[in-house]
């Protein structure tokens, strides 16, 4: 796997791999601040959003994982750099990249982008934990498989 980010978050490269996944976003009034911009936590949903759908293009549903496996992924560490902004009816795409896998995570790298323009970069990541302790456990294997023949 290519490397994607250096030390530093905004670093992070778009231009990862073939497979690499997007999911579009329009700009509503309602995302945007006083000032006619998204607001700056926005684009935390909307990355947010991407990495849900991804899920979905696996073939999970987090409601299924919770209740057939016990496990849901929670946000433990992310890392975000604004670089220019996303304005009212703007159509975004929202970049979702494995960067590194864990036993109990994955590290993505994620982007908002305009037509071929990076306006937000971020590296997440996210833990696998039981449902019910919200202590981390390793990814089921079948997950784990599915996710990396289509990364």
């Amino acid at each position: 796997m290519k490397e994607y980010c250096k030390q530093d978050v905004r670093e992070c490269r778009a231009d990862v791999k073939p497979g690499n996944f997007s999911w579009p976003v329009r700009v509503y009034y309602e995302d945007t601040d006083s000032g006619g911009v998204v607001y700056y936590a926005n684009y935390l949903k909307f990355m947010e959003r991407a990495r849900t759908e991804w899920l979905r293009l696996h073939g999970f549903e987090q409601t299924d994982l919770m209740r057939e496996h016990g496990i849901i992924f929670v946000v433990r560490e992310v890392h975000i750099t604004y670089l220019r902004p996303a304005v009212f009816n703007d159509l975004l795409q929202i970049g979702v990249n494995v960067h590194a896998t864990g036993r109990s995570w994955i590290e993505f790298v994620q982007t908002v982008e305009r037509v071929d323009e990076i306006l937000t970069r971020a590296s997440v990541k996210i833990v696998c934990v039981n449902q019910s302790s919200f202590k981390p456990v390793e990814i089921p294997e079948i997950i784990r498989e599915k996710m990396e023949s289509r990364t």
